[in-house]
């Protein structure tokens, strides 16, 4: 199993990427490529004393900004590291590809070079996050800022397929992200939304409201780009809130302290429960290589992280049943 990885992608790159994926090389025993720019990986690999494991350096011109326009990943900065590792993986140099570079290049370079599947109208970013329950799923994380109501409708049809095959969720529950529960709530995409997947083959529930999501009432939840989004990181900062408030109240004098050490096993396994470095990253469903995209800040736990999500992906063969799936309903 051979992963690619953009070196040079997100706020902490290159050392934390590269620290990163040698963990995931130690941890779950791949062969990684590093692209990006060799002698400042070679630079940072010795003033780093890192060792490079079973790893291939594929060079690379530069890196794609936050700033540059999404298709640059295409034709003006194809030579970047991320545009050089999404060549590899159309070339099938490599197995996946893992970045944590801007969103729209990744949304971009995996629509066009990875290709989408047959049937698939838009991929989408789907993001494990923790719940009161189990994991759940959120899509789309921020692929498609505005969505027509098919493409939600397939999203539900994606995000099953993945509870199925990656978290062994047997009927996964399946809800669509509305400011009210009742079927006549929501804007006109939402409701025809509701109407189609009322129809699908999945276990569709219904609306879920946003103050049921932490509870998890669903296991995979569906909104518009723009909409899972906002869910998504609102989720990450009111969950690190609430962390600094904790500690902050076991901190304010002895006693406080002391009643702290009585209870620090119970609140470090809500702070791993609910951290989303546990995740690591996103998937990009619908496309017919894996590639996930890390947390733009990601620091090495997390980059590990993220590629463990790609080795999940090849592991249960997701994309083969995706696409025998849309397959099957594009027959019928």
């Amino acid at each position: 199993m051979k992963i690619i990885i953009d070196a040079f992608g997100g706020d902490n790159a290159p050392l934390e990427i590269i620290k990163g994926a040698m963990m995931a090389v130690e941890e779950y025993g791949i062969d990684v490529i590093l692209a990006g720019n060799q002698e400042k990986i070679l630079q940072c690999v010795k003033e780093n004393s890192i060792t490079l494991k079973n790893t291939e350096i594929a060079d690379a011109d530069g890196e794609i900004s936050m700033s540059d326009d999404a298709r640059s990943v295409l034709k003006e900065k194809a030579g970047s590291s991320m545009g050089v590792g999404f060549r590899l993986l159309a070339e099938g140099r490599g197995d996946a590809f893992v970045s944590a570079g801007s969103t729209g290049a990744i949304t971009v370079g995996a629509t066009f070079l990875a290709k989408r599947i047959k049937g698939v109208k838009r991929p989408c970013i789907a993001s494990v996050m923790p719940s009161a329950e189990n994991p759940i799923l959120l899509m789309d994380c921020g692929a498609n800022a505005e969505c027509r109501p098919e493409f939600l409708y397939q999203f539900g049809f994606m995000g099953s397929l993945y509870m199925k095959n990656i978290l062994k969720v047997a009927n996964p529950r399946v809800a669509l992200a509305n400011n009210g529960e009742e079927e006549t709530k929501g804007t006109s995409v939402v409701k025809e939304a509701y109407a189609l997947m009322k129809q699908a083959d999945y276990n569709f529930i219904g609306n879920i409201e946003g103050r049921q999501i932490p509870f998890g009432d669903a296991d995979v939840v569906v909104a518009d780009g723009f909409a899972g989004n906002l869910i998504l990181k609102t989720y990450e900062g009111v969950a690190k809130v609430l962390m600094n408030g904790i500690k902050g109240v076991f901190k304010k004098n002895l006693f406080s302290k002391l009643c702290a050490l009585g209870v620090m096993g119970g609140i470090n396994d809500m702070k791993k429960q609910f951290d989303y470095k546990e995740y690591g990253g996103a998937v990009l469903l619908g496309v017919k290589k894996p590639v996930v995209k890390a947390h733009g800040s990601a620091d090495a736990r997390t980059f590990k992280n993220a590629v463990k999500q790609a080795v999940w992906f090849l592991e249960n063969d997701l994309i083969n049943d995706i696409e025998k799936a849309f397959s099957k309903e594009n027959d019928e």
